[in-house]
Order: C-alpha cells, then structure tokens, then sequence
C-alpha cells in the first residue's frame, strides 16, 4: 500500500494548523507517558499501524514497559494502570468512540477528580490531536516507520 499524498507538502498551511496544537500540547501538565497512553490506546481504537508504530516506541523511550504497553487494550482487566491513567483512558476511549454514547458523567468527574478542570481541557486536546492524527494517517495510508 502506498501512501497518498503528504500534508504537509499539499496544505503546508493546515499542516503547521494542526501542529500548533501539537506544540501546545507538549506544555500540558500530563506526564510524557500519559500522553503516550492517550496516543496509543485511541491510535488502538482507530485501528492506526502508523501512529502505534510511531508511539509505542516514544513510550519505551520515555521508560513505558513492555508488558504495559502490550496489555493496554485490556487495560480494564489488570491492575498495572494507577488510578490516574484508568480516568484518562477511560475518558480516552469515550471521546474517541463518542458516537457510541458520548463522554459518561462518570468518567468525566473522574478526570476532573485526578486533574481538575485544566487538566482535563488538556486531556481532551490531547484526545482530540491523536483522533486527527489517525485520520489523516489512516486515509493517507500512512505507512508504519519501523
């Protein structure tokens, strides 16, 4: 399969757009490895080889393990996810399949218990950003770098 066009070649303008949020995102108050969890566990969700290609391996780099990494799809059915991480990927998978129910009160007012109201703005932009990345890369057919 060979990818379609880059973005950044075609819309540069769009391209630097969404990488605006990007950048700003890398200030948020989520550690390295939350984000990542976000990154892969939606990049999951959305069916994404590039971007789980590209975010498994910035997780190792930033001390993720390997057994956490391989069992976060089943992150619900073990206890290697502290509290925090359960609220965030609970929020994760909500906002990335939010057509199935929305985003739970539940799941919300945990967030917000564990990161107050900023960090949970974070966390959403955080969501949002990976969700268009997979989209782009996946209609791009984006291709895994290994």
């Amino acid at each position: 399969m060979e990818s379609r066009f880059n973005l950044m070649e075609v819309l540069p303008e769009g391209y630097k757009a969404l990488r605006t949020l990007e950048v700003f995102n890398a200030t948020t108050i989520l550690t390295p490895i939350q984000k990542e969890l976000i990154k892969i566990r939606a990049s999951q969700i959305n069916q994404c080889a590039f971007c789980l290609a590209m975010h498994t391996k910035d997780a190792r780099k930033y001390g993720e393990t390997e057994e956490r990494i391989y069992l976060l799809n089943a992150w619900k059915e073990t206890s290697l996810y502290t509290s925090e991480e359960r609220a965030l990927l609970a929020m994760t998978e909500e906002v990335t399949q939010i057509s199935n129910h929305g985003v739970s009160d539940t799941t919300y007012n945990e967030v917000v218990k564990f990161f107050g109201i900023e960090g949970t703005a974070q966390i959403l932009l955080n969501i949002i950003m990976i969700n268009s990345w997979n989209r782009l890369a996946i209609t791009l057919q984006y291709q895994p770098i290994l």
